[in-house]
């Protein structure tokens, strides 16, 4: 009779690069990984807003996990979302599609979750303000864009028009920076010669930042840079403001002096802030730990949780040293979780050196042909910034499908000013004319 020696169990919470960077790591260990996502796709976060504004298509910045992982004979899927964690009899409780329950038993436990959009206390900005976090997100900003202009052209007066035509961004950092020159571009050269009614170039764009500058992470050079580049494309730059209400005509913000000022908008996307996801807060509770503001999960410098060494906390939703909320500092601490578990099941008992962040930069595309990026002493803006952000991206897209067709993307819509990905849909209003009722489509994702 043969003896059958049940591998070590781990479980990872999350595909995206911290989940997907463990996974491999672990890819030729003597374990059996289960990858829990409430998503079946690892996402390049990246570039969703690339996705919403029509120039890459959501096949070239999203992966099937499964696609991913078909190599790692070790790993399996699991669709669906983790609710809780029971650290006694180590099971992770999560939650299928379907409503249904399952618990997952673990050896070692590495969450990955990544944070989500935060509106800092206000989420019934949520419904008039869409965040861009995950694939709906960005295919529903990409709608709002588009239908903007279409809902311009056919306005009733010239009011309505020009609140078709204004488009809010609340905060300065990458993805807004990002998000305003795209639908810059998109206004002044994509749409040009479109419409009849409307000239689409007259659009603005608005974008709100509660400090004194746009990219403040980036530093103050790099900053004036991007401020410049944006003002330059037509971007109308709000300094200092934070806003106070937001409705489906537009929003309304208060200066530092307290001055508040209404403006009319009828798009107003939310590219400030982020928080921790339930599962967090559930850890939190049953394992002691601490939360920052955000609610990241404080790490010991081996990315454990304090006095749970089975349990590893990884990428945006770990509390380490002020680490940045970067893609960069997920996929190394991911890939720095799986190499600690591989050497505890391969019996090396010798104490791991503390994970150290190398950093490789930051860097955000503004318009065809200028980025700013920033690696250590280096930084660069125009279009030498934009040669070393096409690198850095083309680089670290999974998949070679991927980095061709993004390749193909970029030339033509550097070379024509044109997007080849602006298809999108509208719910459907009216009853059929005859036969029986149709089910109702469901509402769009706010």
């Amino acid at each position: 009779m043969q003896d059958h020696v049940t591998p070590r169990r781990v479980v990872i919470l999350g595909g995206g690069f911290a989940g997907l960077f463990a996974a491999r790591a672990l890819r030729r260990s003597p374990v059996a990984v289960t990858v829990v996502d409430r998503r079946a796709h690892h996402l390049f976060q990246p570039l969703l807003y690339q996705c919403a504004s029509g120039i890459l298509s959501e096949g070239q910045i999203a992966q099937p996990l499964r696609a991913v992982l078909r190599r790692h004979h070790n790993v399996s899927c699991l669709l669906a979302e983790a609710t809780d964690v029971d650290v006694e009899a180590r099971l992770v409780h999560a939650r299928r599609p379907d409503g249904g329950a399952v618990a997952v038993p673990y050896d070692d436990l590495i969450v990955a979750v990544g944070m989500r959009q935060s509106y800092f206390g206000q989420d019934e900005f949520a419904a008039h303000a869409p965040g861009m976090k995950t694939l709906n997100d960005a295919l529903d900003i990409r709608r709002r864009i588009y239908r903007a202009f279409e809902m311009a052209e056919t306005a009733a007066d010239d009011r309505e028009r020009q609140q078709w035509l204004t488009f809010a961004l609340v905060g300065g950092g990458p993805t807004g920076v990002e998000l305003a020159g795209q639908i810059r571009e998109i206004a002044g050269h994509t749409l040009d010669r479109e419409f009849h009614t409307i000239d689409s170039a007259r659009a603005r764009v608005l974008l709100f930042e509660g400090s004194d500058e746009v990219l403040g992470a980036f530093g103050p050079r790099l900053a004036q840079r991007a401020a410049r580049t944006l003002q330059h494309l037509g971007v109308e730059l709000h300094l200092g403001t934070m806003v106070t209400d937001i409705d489906a005509q537009g929003l309304t913000v208060r200066d530092h002096d307290g001055k508040t000022t209404r403006f009319d908008a009828r798009t107003v996307l939310w590219t400030a802030g982020v928080e921790a996801p339930p599962i967090a807060t559930a850890l939190a509770r049953a394992t002691g730990a601490q939360q920052d503001r955000a609610g990241r999960i404080a790490v010991e410098p081996d990315l454990t949780v304090p006095g749970h060494p089975e349990i590893r906390v990884t990428g945006d939703v770990m509390s380490l040293n002020r680490l940045p909320g970067l893609a960069e500092v997920a996929m190394q601490s991911g890939a720095y979780a799986g190499r600690l578990v591989r050497h505890a099941v391969e019996g090396r008992r010798k104490q791991p050196k503390p994970f150290t962040y190398l950093d490789l930069g930051s860097a955000a595309y503004i318009a065809r042909g200028r980025a700013v990026v920033k690696a250590g002493p280096l930084h660069l803006s125009g279009f030498t910034g934009w040669l070393a952000w096409l690198f850095i991206h083309l680089a670290f897209l999974t998949g070679f499908r991927s980095r061709l067709g993004a390749v193909l993307s970029w030339s033509i819509s550097f070379a024509t000013s044109s997007r080849r990905e602006r298809a999108f849909t509208t719910p459907d209003t009216g009853a059929p004319a005859a036969g029986p009722p149709e089910p109702k489509a469901p509402p769009p994702h706010p």
